[in-house]
């Protein structure tokens, strides 16, 4: 290693003067749900675990928005109004997570696999959504 700094890609390798070795490697650091993932300059990300079989706030909060449709579609209540105040959640949250129901197949799949892009939000899946199943995937599979 030439001048005690030798870089790898975008890792940069260093030489202390403990003549120990300092690593530098740039990765960001993304919320996804409850977890966190670490995004590699170059890109990739987290791959979830195997072990790890606890649902993410999304995948809860599409089960409840699927829960909720289920209800209303029924009649078991007529409205959202109505239901919202049953199961004690505001309107707005309520109507957020019924939001996730008119998803596109590919997108509910990318939820419950956990492979959307990880700076994906409740907000930003739930706010200003397209109707139209393309424009979704174009919105939210393809960043």
């Amino acid at each position: 290693m030439s001048n005690e700094y030798l870089r790898i890609g975008e890792a940069e390798i260093t030489l202390s003067s403990d003549r120990g070795y300092s690593v530098v490697i740039p990765i960001a650091l993304r919320r996804r749900g409850a977890r966190k993932a670490v995004i590699l300059p170059n890109g990739e990300g987290w791959a979830p675990t195997s072990w790890n079989d606890a649902p993410t706030p999304l995948q809860l909060t599409l089960a409840r928005g699927t829960r909720w449709i289920d209800r209303l579609a029924s009649g078991e209540v007529d409205s959202i109004t109505a239901l919202s105040k049953l199961e004690g959640v505001e309107r707005a949250t309520m109507s957020r997570c019924l939001t996730l129901t008119t998803l596109a197949p590919e997108v509910v799949h990318a939820i419950l696999e956990e492979t959307l892009p990880p700076e994906l939000t409740l907000m930003e899946l739930s706010t200003g959504t397209p109707m139209d199943w393309q424009e979704q995937r174009k919105r939210f599979l393809k960043r």
